[in-house]
């Protein structure tokens, strides 16, 4: 009997620090109830980061066929605890941060639930100057599916925002 208790206490402490560590993830995300309008545009993206900081982009892969858990859906982008805007489909946004360790956060906006629980999380460290590139993709499985947020190469990085349109994002009035 004392095994049980001793085992049933243990099990509810590691559920507890996993809730806990799920909350100190999520902590570079904004707060749930906001929610953002999207438009896209053509706008050319800003060339160089403003004078002091770097420029991130964050570039949301929604048209893959393969793996879209989240066309349609808009994609919110947060950075060190709020929100820095959205994404809606084929697009990208992009902040000017300063110099230092740095939490992203995307995490989609959905009526359904079970959309709104995809959330994907990432960390750099800025340099004045420097300009990071962040791909958000969904990724699907035969067993499961998921929200994938990576640094990619300056290449790369530069292609994916050629083909892209820029996300023009305001929170919703609520």
């Amino acid at each position: 009997m004392k095994t049980f208790v001793v085992l049933m206490l243990l099990s509810c402490l590691a559920l507890a620090q996993d809730d806990a560590a799920i909350a100190k993830a999520k902590a570079a995300c904004g707060p749930d109830d906001t929610k953002f309008e999207v438009k896209n545009s053509a706008s050319p993206p800003p060339a160089t980061p403003e004078n002091g900081k770097a420029l991130v982009y964050v570039i949301n892969l929604a048209t893959q066929a393969d793996s879209c858990i989240h066309c349609g859906n808009t994609a919110r982008v947060g950075m060190d605890g709020a929100w820095a805007g959205a994404t809606h489909g084929n697009s990208y946004l992009t902040l000017n941060v300063a110099p230092g360790e740095h939490h992203l956060c995307t995490k989609l906006q959905s009526l359904f639930a079970s959309v709104s629980r995809y959330v994907a999380l990432a960390n750099f460290t800025a340099e004045a100057g420097k300009v990071y590139y962040f791909r958000m993709r969904g990724i699907v499985t035969q067993t499961e599916a998921f929200l994938d947020l990576d640094p990619v190469n300056t290449d790369q990085g530069q292609y994916l925002v050629a083909t892209s349109k820029m996300a023009e994002s305001h929170p919703k009035k609520p």
